[in-house]
């Protein structure tokens, strides 16, 4: 009787220390269910992520009051820029990095850059192909680095992973945090600075002390010609008189003049990133293509 007994309570204690087995279904265990039965993290609520959408929020706003508040706008857009650089710290201390906080970092300079360029397209209309040149640039270099980057390295590969046999170039500028910073810093300086600029240089913008083809002192005609160009108060006329001459173009000068080398070397970066991404990804298509060859 006791040996039965002892054998009951062995077996007992066996199952208790044995762990569960998973559930089953149609004979197969079931992730999800396991999963969901531990604690799942919001990625969204991530503090780095709070940051990115703090960035978003800041550079709408700062887009509202783009036509005809400078001050107000830049500032908002400069505090827009430097989150930048506060969620990756927090990421990183935080450990918190993840592929969609990479995303949506990525995904925000962009929109935010190609926006404040859209508008210097319309107060600078001689070199709006330009501008469109620059958005061009930096939206494809950035995509197609990116795309080459999931193929050849998964879905968990940052875009930042760039060796020194790859370019010399993108690997300091990706891998040292200084670099990175400054660059990305300055190059939007200089964009800043050009919107300043239209409120107040003449030389960028020379209808903003030029006048109008047949508005005259002392006649008749003007009241009415000036009618019908700025009869409605969000026309591009209307907007062109609205922020001319708003503020002393001395400072704006200054900044420019600083940050203009930097956004240059930003744009070089942008090429070599879209001709190292392209040469990758069409060396992925040759050997994919000489293994189907051989194959068949």
């Amino acid at each position: 009787m006791a040996s039965t007994r002892s054998r009951k309570a062995a077996a007992a204690a066996a199952a208790d220390t044995t762990p569960a087995q998973a559930p089953l279904v149609n004979g197969h265990i079931d992730n999800d269910t396991i999963d969901t039965e531990t604690e799942e993290e919001n990625i969204f609520l991530f503090v780095p992520n709070l940051i990115g959408y703090a960035r978003i929020v800041l550079a709408a706003v700062s887009l509202y009051y783009m036509p005809l508040h400078p001050r107000t706008c830049s500032g908002l857009y400069s505090v827009s820029c430097l989150l930048d650089a506060l969620d990756g710290y927090a990421a990183r201390y935080l450990d918190q990095s993840t592929s969609f906080g990479a995303v949506l970092d990525m995904v925000t300079d962009r929109c935010t850059t190609a926006c404040l360029l859209v508008y210097l397209s319309s107060a600078f209309p001689r070199f709006s192909i330009l501008f469109q040149g620059l958005i061009a640039l930096d939206f494809t270099s950035h995509y197609i680095h990116m795309y080459v980057t999931l193929v050849t390295n998964g879905a968990d590969a940052s875009h930042k992973n760039v060796s020194k046999s790859q370019s010399r170039i993108l690997n300091l500028y990706y891998t040292n945090k200084t670099v990175l910073f400054t660059v990305c810093a300055l190059n939007e300086l200089f964009f800043i600075a050009l919107y300043l600029l239209s409120f107040s240089s003449p030389l960028l913008s020379p209808w903003l002390l030029e006048q109008m083809p047949g508005v005259a002192e002392g006649n008749e005609a003007t009241p009415k010609l000036v009618q019908q160009v700025y009869n409605n108060p969000y026309s591009a006329g209307a907007l062109e008189l609205a922020r001319a001459n708003k503020m002393d173009s001395t400072v704006p000068w200054v900044l420019a003049s600083i940050s203009f080398p930097i956004m240059f070397l930003k744009q070089i970066i942008n090429v070599v990133q879209l001709v190292k991404a392209s040469q990758r990804l069409a060396e992925m298509d040759r050997k994919a293509r000489s293994k189907k060859a051989r194959a068949q």
